[in-house]
């Protein structure tokens, strides 16, 4: 089981987050996870720097960590044949230590293009024809394609990490599972779900497919005070209970603030591990690697709280994390 640590782009500015990422390096997380956000999800959170910028620099300022992104949409503000530009280029940046891991989106942060937003039966479509295009250009083929979405004339990625950039992809239930466990590498989804990561394996098996990596996240508020750290999660958090499929539709903060207003500071604490016990973080945590996963990644709710998280508990957090999953 692999530990991660999250630069979440939505309430760090970008100094702090490669800050973040040299430290989270030093204390021992396997690999960092950045969001590719162009909002935060809530004003309070008041941050939402260009993902791929940050990791060029934290891939410049670290030397082991393994980085992806957590995740990028490649339909709407970027089209899929930049994205493999982009995610070679962090590939060589850091010596083959970046993996792209990419989702159909959230109207949120791909609304400011100006283009409709899909319905989610056409986003899969075109998160499709996007891999359809990633995928050959980050192995080195000349790719022109045609699809009912995307155009792409004679692209061809020049700078390519010596192995190939790997992908994961998000995905949330059956559907999406059977369509996209064959056109990727790993796995990626935020719920614990057995039956997600058992139907993904036999569908890999089916295809004649090797084992693959299933990458989770889980979101903590540490704090030497319980009742600050409830009412950090509380405050920049809330939204996250709100579910994938409401959370995909929504267009603005003001509408996930508006969709969650009524979100008690208790409710939030029955979800998400507020405190300092970090035995309840490791609980929490145990739901991933008994569902199936390999990698989970850990994400520290409020910038004030993120050095002090770093220098004080996350090195006990990772050695309880390590001694309770399978094979610590």
């Amino acid at each position: 089981m692999r530990f991660g640590y999250t630069l979440m782009t939505e309430q760090s500015g970008p100094r702090e987050l490669v800050g973040y990422a040299v430290g989270a390096e030093r204390v021992g997380f396997d690999f960092q996870v950045s969001s590719d956000h162009y909002f935060p999800w809530l004003d309070a959170q008041g941050h939402s720097p260009y993902a791929w910028s940050v990791l060029g620099a934290v891939a410049q300022a670290t030397s082991r960590t393994e980085l992806m992104t957590y995740v990028t949409c490649p339909t709407m503000r970027y089209h899929p044949a930049v994205v493999a530009q982009k995610a070679a280029t962090l590939g060589v940046l850091s010596d083959g230590r970046f993996q792209l891991n990419v989702g159909a989106g959230e109207n949120l942060n791909e609304h400011v293009v100006g283009e409709r937003w899909p319905a989610v039966a056409e986003r899969h479509d075109m998160l499709d024809e996007a891999l359809q295009v990633i995928r050959p250009l980050l192995d080195g083929e000349h790719v022109t394609f045609e699809g009912e979405h995307f155009r792409v004339d004679q692209a061809y990625v020049w700078d390519r990490p010596e192995a190939p950039v790997e992908i994961g992809v998000a995905v949330s239930g059956p559907e999406s599972v059977e369509r996209f466990a064959t056109m990727a590498d790993h796995l990626v989804t935020t719920e614990p779900d057995a039956d997600v990561v058992g139907r993904w394996d036999r569908v890999r098996e089916g295809a004649g497919l090797g084992p693959s990596r299933k990458i989770g996240q889980l979101p903590i508020s540490w704090d030497p005070d319980p009742a600050a750290a409830k009412a950090r999660a509380h405050e920049q958090l809330r939204w996250f209970g709100g579910g994938w499929k409401v959370n995909a539709d929504l267009p603005t903060t003001q509408a996930f603030d508006a969709a969650s207003q009524y979100v008690r500071p208790d409710d939030v604490a029955q979800t998400i591990p507020c405190g300092p016990d970090l035995d309840a973080v490791v609980e929490a945590a145990s739901a991933f690697w008994e569902a199936g996963f390999t990698d989970l990644a850990i994400l520290q709710v409020g910038d004030e709280k993120q050095q002090e998280f770093l220098d004080d508990a996350a090195g006990p957090l990772l050695e309880r994390l390590r001694a309770a999953s399978p094979g610590g």
